[in-house]
C-alpha cells in the first residue's frame, strides 16, 4: 500500500483521514479512504454508488465518527482516481460486474493489513448496493448492514427493459459497447443539472458540496454508463434477484421520490429478507446521506443503532 491523492479539504471528514493505493488480483489500482474514531466501536466498510469518490463520503464519515464507527470506503475500478479501462476516461464501464468484487477483497485485505477497528460493518449506496448484496451472499465478514437506496433493478422507462436487452448484446456483436448508453454522454449529472428538480437530494447545501468537489477537481467525475456497464448490471440485478436473501441483520432506507433505481425490487428483496427492516422516507431523493438534516441523521442513527445492537 502506498500514500494516494487526497482533496482533504474538498472531502470535509474526520481529521486523521487519508487514502491509499491498493492493487487488486487482477491489477487494477484502487483508492481507499481511511478515516478513524476516537475509541472505534467498529469499522464502516462503506460501498459507493456509480459515478462516486471517496472524497464524496468526507461528511459521512464524520457522522458515523460522532456515533463512534470508523470509516473505510473506495474508489471502485473505473470511477474517482481508480484505473480507468476505456480510453475515453469519462465512460462508465467495467468489464465483468463481479470483477468489483476483486476491490471489495483488496479493501479487506487492507483492513486487515491496517489493523483497523473490528468487528466491520456495511453501508452501501445505489450501484454500491449490488456489490454489497453480492458480498454479503458470498460471506462478507460484517455483523450488519444498511443499505441506501440500493441498485437491485436497473430504473428504465416502462416497457423497454426488452428493448434495453437487445440492443445491449447487439452493441457487443458491433462493437459498440463501449459507447454512452442513449441520453448520456462524458458530463457527470451534478455538473450539468440544475438544483431544481435534481434526482438525487432535496438539500440545496448538500448538493453544493457534491457540485463543488467535481468542479474543483475534474478529474474526479464520470459521466454516463457504457452499453456494456449497462448490460452488466442488467444481468447481475437479475441473477442477485434469483439468490435468497444472507442472514445478516439489515436495514434499507429508500426516498419516496426515489427516481434512480427501481423501487421495486427494493420491496421484494426486502419481503424476503428476515428479520430485515425497510424504510420508505416521504418526499426524499436517491442519495438518503446527503439529504436534509434531519433525514442524514436518521438514516445515520438507525444504521449505527442497528451496529451497536449486533456486535
Amino acid at each position: 500500500m502506498q500514500a494516494a491523492p487526497f482533496h482533504t479539504a474538498l472531502a470535509d471528514g474526520p481529521a486523521g483521514g487519508h487514502t491509499l493505493w491498493l492493487t487488486t488480483t487482477d491489477g487494477v489500482r484502487i483508492r481507499v479512504a481511511v478515516w478513524p474514531a476516537a475509541g472505534a466501536k467498529g469499522t464502516v466498510l462503506l460501498f459507493p454508488g456509480r459515478t462516486e469518490y471517496v472524497e464524496k463520503y468526507g461528511r459521512a464519515a464524520s457522522d458515523f465518527a460522532r456515533r463512534g464507527y470508523a470509516t473505510v470506503t473506495v474508489d471502485w475500478r473505473g470511477q474517482g482516481l481508480a484505473d480507468r479501462p476505456l480510453a475515453d476516461r469519462n465512460v462508465g464501464h467495467v468489464e465483468r460486474f463481479g470483477d468489483y468484487q476483486k476491490d471489495v477483497a483488496a479493501v479487506l485485505q487492507a483492513v486487515k493489513a491496517l489493523a483497523l477497528p473490528q468487528p466491520l460493518y456495511l453501508v452501501s449506496h445505489s450501484m454500491g448496493g449490488a456489490i454489497a448484496l453480492r458480498a454479503l451472499i458470498e460471506r462478507l465478514p460484517v455483523k450488519a448492514a444498511a443499505f441506501s437506496a440500493p441498485m437491485w433493478g436497473i430504473l428504465l422507462p416502462t416497457g423497454t427493459m426488452p428493448i434495453a436487452w437487445i440492443a445491449t448484446r447487439a452493441s457487443r456483436l458491433l462493437g459498440l459497447s463501449h459507447h454512452y448508453v442513449p441520453s448520456t454522454g462524458p458530463v457527470t449529472y451534478t455538473a450539468a443539472a440544475p438544483f431544481a428538480d435534481n434526482v438525487l437530494t432535496t438539500d440545496e447545501s448538500m448538493w453544493a458540496y457534491m457540485k463543488a468537489q467535481i468542479t474543483g477537481v475534474p478529474e474526479l467525475s464520470l459521466g454516463g454508463p457504457s452499453l456494456h456497464w449497462l448490460q452488466e448490471s442488467i444481468d447481475e440485478c437479475a441473477a442477485l434477484s434469483a439468490l435468497p436473501s444472507p442472514t445478516v441483520p439489515v436495514l434499507t432506507v429508500i426516498g419516496g421520490n426515489e427516481r434512480v433505481v427501481d423501487p421495486g425490487p427494493v420491496t421484494e428483496r426486502m419481503r424476503r429478507w428476515p428479520g430485515g427492516r425497510l424504510e420508505v422516507v416521504p418526499g426524499a431523493e436517491h442519495e438518503m446521506m446527503m439529504e436534509t438534516p434531519a433525514r442524514r441523521a436518521h438514516f445515520f442513527d438507525a444504521a449505527t443503532a442497528l451496529f451497536d445492537a449486533n456486535r
